[in-house]
This record gives structure tokens, sequence and C-alpha cells, in this order.
């Protein structure tokens, strides 16, 4: 079979069997694989790894074997859960040549379904609605689990042999940084040449980029006092307030001076805000009838590509020491400022490496539509492939207007579109056995 009817009778053979996607889908939305819970979500996969008769790799990361790598962090659902019985997967469908070797990848966990209540049925099940498919998971990213599966199903049903390996990833955490996920699949040695993660940015958009992101927590002290004597205390909250405006203002000239066209190449709305800083928590007083001694504000900071993740934690400690020295009680009693949890630095791809030709090409070709190059306002896992092991990456996944958000959904003709694009890139990347 020559290459290019291959390519044609994979995309009819994956047009027709929308049934068997869903029925994979449905079960992967049904597994309530929570980040630092995936087990069931996982047990999904390996499920269809053993259907489909593929060598599978499973393992437990380990912390301490990952803390000296200059992507490492240690993510919340770590502290709260540790990675016992949190298994990576990887299977393996092996080449017959001597071609290059591509990662399909994909995380199985997902973010809560809170408030359930809100959803128009239950988040755990699949709910299709004429083209529409609802559920916690249904774009970010079960889906393009399920259309990697798809696509790896019919290359093997058609007898497509690649010339290089192909590795099916299925991995743990990405939605808390990815640190015991694809980096430990990574550092287990699942290397390829390039690799494609179908997340659900649209084809035929296709993402050559992702936005770093930090969280930081500033304390800022008072003076406690009954309020009936609050004149002799400080409070806490008009001070934080102080720095918070502080925070405001530079949230502002950075977002002024600061431009990535491919953050918003996909939703014009965010341009001008292709950089954020964001305080989401605050905490502070212990009574109604006291002055607060202390108020903590937890943020987040998120750029795209071209600051390092030094510069940026620079810009804000400055802003905020800048605006404790025009405050005599912050002068005197500076504010902290610590950096915990998500310490994800930027990446992009050059547009021109192969895999995101071939990627766009296909999806392009696919959709009958023309794509753009997106990324650069959200933290991936692509960040590692690129950043740590110069593995050229790019992202390419099903509509997903509101993922993580109360009734997510994707439709069923652009998860067959994503499995189609994989396929098909699969065998122009990996080429076909002679």
């Amino acid at each position: 079979m020559d290459h290019r009817n291959a390519k044609a009778r994979v995309k009819e053979t994956i047009v027709a069997r929308d049934d068997d996607l869903l029925e994979t889908l449905e079960r992967l939305v049904s597994a309530k694989s929570v980040t630092g819970n995936e087990r069931c979500g996982q047990q999904v996969m390996l499920e269809e790894f053993e259907r489909l008769g593929l060598e599978v790799d499973t393992w437990e990361p380990e912390a301490d074997a990952l803390e000296d790598h200059p992507g490492y962090f240690r993510t919340s659902s770590y502290e709260d859960c540790g990675y016992e019985g949190r298994e990576n997967a990887v299977a393996t469908v092996p080449g017959t040549g001597d071609g290059p070797t591509l990662a399909l990848s994909g995380h199985i966990d997902v973010v809560p379904a809170d408030p359930e209540s809100a959803w128009e049925s239950d988040p755990w099940t699949l709910r299709r609605e004429g083209d529409r498919v609802y559920g916690r998971g249904a774009s970010d990213m079960k889906g393009g689990l399920a259309a990697m599966l798809l696509a790896v199903t019919v290359l093997a049903e058609e007898g497509i042999d690649l010339a290089g390996d192909l590795y099916v990833q299925s991995t743990i955490e990405e939605e808390d940084g990815g640190v015991g996920g694809l980096l430990s699949v990574l550092e287990r040695g699942y290397v390829p040449d390039a690799a494609i993660i179908p997340e659900p940015f649209g084809l035929p958009n296709v993402g050559i980029a992702s936005a770093g992101v930090m969280f930081f927590d500033v304390t800022v002290p008072g003076k406690k006092a009954h309020a009936a004597w609050g004149h002799q205390g400080v409070s806490a909250f008009d001070k934080a307030c102080h720095v918070r405006s502080a925070l405001n203002a530079l949230n502002d000239e950075r977002q002024t001076s600061i431009d990535f066209p491919p953050a918003y190449g996909a939703d014009p709305s965010l341009e001008g805000h292709v950089t954020n800083i964001n305080v989401g928590v605050v905490e502070g007083g212990d009574w109604p009838a006291s002055v607060p001694a202390e108020v903590t504000m937890h943020g987040r900071v998120g750029w795209p590509p071209g600051e390092s993740r030094a510069e940026v934690r620079e810009a804000i400690e400055e802003a905020i020491e800048a605006a404790a020295s025009e405050d005599e009680w912050l002068a005197q009693h500076p504010p902290t400022v610590e950096w915990t949890g998500w310490n994800a630095a930027p990446h992009e791809v050059p547009r021109d490496a192969e895999i995101v030709e071939i990627v766009k090409r296909n999806a392009e070709s696919t959709t009958g539509e023309d794509g753009t190059f997106v990324g650069g306002n959200a933290a991936l896992d692509e960040r590692f492939y690129q950043r740590y092991y110069d593995v050229p990456v790019v992202t390419a996944g099903p509509y997903g207007p509101n993922l993580h958000g109360v009734d997510e959904y994707t439709t069923v003709t652009s998860l067959l579109e994503t499995a189609q694009t994989l396929a098909v890139s699969a065998i122009d990347y990996c080429g076909l056995a002679e």
C-alpha cells in the first residue's frame, strides 16, 4: 500500500467509527479520575492497551528521582496524595523499520466537576446532543485520549505498519503541573523524536507554545487590636490592599508592553491579556471585632514565551518592595513573598519543525479549513518535551470552548477529525515500513 492510499484508507475508516470512539469516551468520562486519584481512569486506558495487544509499561513516579530536574516542583496533589497508586502508562507500537519515533501523549486526570448541581446532567456520564458530547473531561482531555486510541486501533486494523516506533502515553497530574506525569515518562527513557498532544485547541489550529505559570504567596503584617481601640492597631487587610494595588498597576503595565499573537490567535478577546497577575485567595483575620494582624494573598502569574521565571519573579518582588517603601508601616514591617506550587517555564516550538508542518498540513486537509498557530496563554505538559529534551511537540486536538467549566463539551466531528489527523500524521512522520 502506498503512502497516499494508506492515509486515505485510514481517514475513511475512522470517520465511520464514531460509535467506537464514543463508547471509549463514555468509559473514560465515567471514571472520576480527578487529579490525585487517577487510577480508575488509567485502568480504562490499560484495558484498551490490552485489547490492542500492546506492550505496556506502568510505574509510580518517584519524587526523589525527579527533584534535581530543572523542571521539577512539588505539586499540590503530591503534597496531598503522594504518588502511591498513581501510575503512568506507556504502550509501544513497535515500528518495523528505521523511521523516527513519535509519541502520542495525553493526561488522564481531570479537574473537579463542582458544583455538580449546576450541570444539566451528571458530569460523570457522557451525554450526547446532536454533534455535542458533554461530560467532565469530554474535551480536556479524555476526548483526545479516545481519539488517540481510535487512531492506533485503525492503523492496526488496516495493516498499516509504521517504520518508526509509536509511543502511546497516558499520564497523571497534568492539571497540577505534570511533574509526576510527563516529566516522569521522559525521565524513564520514553524520549521520542517528536510528539503530538491532542489538547482541546480546536483543529485546524495547532499549538506551538505554552505559558509560564508560577504561584506565589504574599504575607502582609499588621498589628492586632480590639476593634474598639482600632486606632491603636494596624489593619493588615488595609495594608494588603495597598500591596494589591501595586500588583494591579504592574499587571496593567505588563499587559500593555507584552504581546504574543499566538496567545490570541484563536480567541481575539485575549489580545492585551497575554500575561496576567491574579490574586485568587485572600486569607486573614480571626475575629470580626479584632483588627487583623496578618493577611496572606495567594496569587498566580502567567506569561507567554519571552521572559524567564527569574525575570518575572524579580518584577513582582520589586513591585511589592516599592509599594512597601511608600507606606510608613510596611517600610518597617515589609511583606514577605514565597513562591509555592506551580513553577512552570514557557515554551515555544519553531514553526518550521517537521512535526509542526506535518500536523498543520494534515489538520487543514482533514477539516477543510485554514488553521493558525496558537498557544502561550496556559501552561502545558508540552514544555517538558521542548525545553528539557529538545523534542519538537505540537498540540492538535478537538474543539473545547469551556474546558474546566460547567457542562464541558466537545463535538463528535472534532474528535473524529482529531483521530484522523493523529493517524495520518503518524504515517507521514514515522513513515511506512517497506
